[in-house]
Parts: C-alpha cells; structure tokens; sequence
C-alpha cells in the first residue's frame, strides 16, 4: 500500500508524512525532493509552475510509485497534487486499488500564517494564491484538518485507514 499526501503548499505533508511513515515502518518520499532545478528557481522567484513543467516531475513520481508497489514495498508520498489530472498521471491504474490518497485541507489564513514562519524552503509566499486557485479538491479522498498537531494528524490518518 501507499499514502498519497496531498495538499497545498505548508499544509503538513512532509511532516505529517514522515511521521505517518516512520509510526508505520514505512519508506517516506517527498515530492519536493523530485523537482528539477529549474522547477526549483521558478517557484523561488515566484513564478507558477505550468502543467508542461509539471509533467516530467509527476512522470517521475508515478514512476516511483509503480516501482515501490512493483516491489510489494509500502510508503507515503508528500505531494501537492493539487489538480485531479495530476492525481490521474499519480495514480498509476493497476494500483489504483493499492494507492489511499489522504487529503491536507486547510484554509488560506493558516496556510499564509505558516508560510510567514518558514524559513529556506523554495515555495515563495506569492505562490499561495495559485495554489488555492489550482486547487481541485479530491472527492476519493480521506480527508484531515490541518489545524491540529502532526501527531494527531497521524492518529487521525491511521484511525481512518484502520491500523
């Protein structure tokens, strides 16, 4: 099985899934680890990523996704996949059944207090508008607040997928 994270920018993913993986002895990966470095650059300068430049990043992760289900191997994958077209390249069809996508939801005021408080991270704040405009959110999805603790995040996450 895998845990797709989903969610705009600063809403947990990284967090919540290392601790979702590292609870359930799990591999974790990172999206944002998988961005080209021109990728990288835009969004520092506050450009907005546009589906051609997602593409090759999204081919990746699908690939990393089919190679850790191939294997038999479990994870969590942080990821925006904020359209459902990504979700679609994602999800790879004959795994479809072995992929639980969960679902970040915050609200546009935490997310720009959160994004205020970081420090280093690539995503300039002038992206966060897009973020929310891109956004479609998932209707197949577990679905968590934000607005608590990572920890209970993850107790919520696991109660939801029942282990």
């Amino acid at each position: 099985m895998l845990v797709l994270l989903m969610g705009v920018t600063a809403s947990g993913k990284s967090v919540v899934g290392q601790e979702l993986a590292s609870q359930l002895g799990w591999s974790f990966l990172d999206g944002d680890d998988f961005h080209s470095r021109a990728n990288r650059q835009k969004m520092a300068q506050g450009i907005a990523l546009t589906d051609s430049d997602r593409l090759p990043w999204l081919t990746k992760l699908r690939d990393l996704i089919s190679g850790c289900l191939q294997r038999g191997e479990q994870g969590v994958l942080a990821c925006s996949a904020l359209k459902e077209s990504y979700r679609k390249i994602l999800v790879p069809e004959q795994f479809s059944d072995r992929i639980q996508l969960v679902y970040l939801k915050a609200t546009y005021p935490l997310i720009a207090a959160r994004m205020r408080k970081r420090k280093q991270h690539f995503m300039h704040p002038a992206l966060l508008e897009s973020q929310f405009s891109a956004l479609q959110e998932p209707t197949d999805a577990i679905c968590i607040e934000p607005g608590q603790t990572p920890r209970q995040m993850v107790a919520a996450i696991r109660d939801q997928l029942g282990f």
